[in-house]
């Protein structure tokens, strides 16, 4: 073996430490890089030559370290654990959210609510029933049924506002979506051709598990690797994205609530427009949850039959009062009259109207009881009490609402939880410790004046050798 084999054995260790060291620093720098997975030098010794002939000995080092190439510390299984709780968590949190704006919008309890103004809905009643025909009486009564009809139509306003606006998000969350799948296309084309040509795509890799974490977030996305470095992304058991090849989807479905029945909200595939995507995972599929259409039993979506039960309130309400109030007569002797009616070509929460405009359209007595009587009013007055009535409709609907925001409330804490124990873990295998880097920065640095410093010992021994030899002693 050569004497001169010693400087090349050196030199790689040179090399290697110093590409340990770019290493080192690529990760201290990317320490807070959102996605970033840490780096390790992989290496491997180099044997010796083998050499025949007279001269041969037995036993010679190897010829250094070789480094073979850059290792990312990822962990493909923890990797799929954090997007199928970032799929659980993005759901919940899309219905959490909603079902909270849609419970906070009923202002219950308080003086803002609408059993607050039934209740004084049903004093005035009873208030009439105490002066009947006194036009104050009749005022005031009509004055706080306009605050109720109101109530009950802003009340389902606030639920058709509520519904158009997720709905416009969820074209959003579909646009970001797209935007992902057409990137981790592109990834994956770079990836293959950079580990065809042996560059490092770590960075690349990096991006793309960044990219598919949004993509499970947002549709409840599968991913799975291929042997040629390119993954798959599932969505609904179909691919979205494959090798180079990515297929858009679209929000498909009305933009009114009141559409939904006939067109409900659904995610389709843009290249075979009506074939629904079906998800039951991601923001995605907790707004296409949200809007879909009331089904009559209750079991629709929230928002849709939480304005089909204000439809309800205000049908069963105006039943009981007209029921009642076609028994009375008015202060002129007229019977038989309504003191709700419905426009018939708006929904029921939104098209109820008082008949009366003042005290002479009002039957607040029993017939036959004169002008002054109040027994019909009385009796609406107390219409609000017991099982059946209005009021216990109402607590029904409210008690609903409130019961269905906790539950999201509660699940989406627990996929929060579970979402964050995930990422933990992944970032604890993953993740930069900054005090091990600078373990590694001290070794490598170590490492580095070692190599030099044999080089350093070859090199004077060569010029003791080459130089010198033959003159000691003159």
């Amino acid at each position: 073996m050569s004497t001169f084999s010693g400087l090349s054995t050196a030199y790689s260790g040179l090399s290697a430490a110093r590409a340990g060291l770019d290493v080192v620093a690529q990760n201290i720098v990317n320490a807070n890089t959102d996605g970033y997975t840490r780096q390790r030098i992989s290496t491997s010794a180099v044997g010796p030559v083998a050499e025949t002939g007279l001269l041969t000995t037995v036993g010679r080092a190897g010829q250094g370290v070789s480094v073979d190439g850059i290792t990312r510390i990822g962990n493909i299984f923890l990797d799929a654990r954090v997007r199928g709780t970032s799929a659980a968590s993005g759901y919940w949190s899309v219905r959490d959210t909603a079902m909270s704006k849609l419970e906070a919008a009923l202002q219950e309890p308080g003086p803002h609510g609408l059993s607050a103004q039934l209740g004084e809905f049903w004093a005035a009643w009873q208030d009439l029933g105490n002066r009947a025909g006194e036009p104050a009486s009749a005022g005031v009564l009509l004055e706080h049924t306009g605050v109720l009809t109101s109530g009950i139509a802003r009340a389902y306003r606030n639920v058709e506002g509520q519904w158009a606006q997720l709905r416009t998000e969820a074209d959003g969350m579909v646009a970001d979506l797209n935007e992902a799948g057409a990137r981790v296309a592109d990834l994956n084309a770079r990836i293959r051709a950079g580990l065809a040509t042996g560059a490092n795509v770590n960075e690349l890799l990096d991006q793309r598990s960044a990219l598919t974490t949004s993509i499970a977030e947002l549709a409840g996305g599968t991913v799975r690797e291929t042997g040629d470095g390119t993954v798959e992304v599932l969505i609904g058991g179909n691919a979205l994205v494959s090798g180079d090849r990515f297929r858009a989807v679209q929000v498909a479905g009305g933009y009114r609530m009141e559409d939904a029945p006939s067109s409900p909200v659904r995610l389709e595939w843009a290249h075979r427009p009506g074939e629904a995507v079906s998800l039951d995972a991601g923001r995605i599929g907790g707004a296409v949850a949200m809007l879909a259409p009331a089904d009559g039993s209750g079991t629709g979506g929230p928002l849709a039959e939480a304005a089909a039960s204000y439809n309800v309130f205000a049908t069963q309400l105006a039943d009981a009062v007209n029921q009642v109030h076609r028994t009375g007569e008015t202060v002129s002797g007229a019977t038989g009259l309504d003191f709700f009616e419905f426009d018939a070509a708006l929904p029921a929460a939104l098209g109820m109207r008082v008949v009366p405009t003042d005290v002479n359209g009002i039957a607040a007595a029993l017939p036959g009881s004169g002008a002054l009587g109040g027994g019909i009013a009385d009796a609406i007055g107390q219409l609000g009490v017991g099982p059946g009535s209005p009021d216990s409709l109402w607590s029904t609907i409210v008690t609903g609402i409130g019961v269905a925001s906790r539950s999201a409330a509660t699940q989406s804490a627990l996929a929060d939880v579970a979402s964050n124990a995930a990422w933990t873990a992944q970032q604890s295998q993953a993740g930069v410790d900054l005090d091990e880097e600078n373990v590694n920065l001290l070794t490598f640095q170590v490492a580095y004046q070692g190599a030099a410093r044999v080089i350093t010992a070859v090199d004077e021994l060569l010029d003791t050798l080459i130089n010198r030899t033959g003159i000691v002693g003159r």
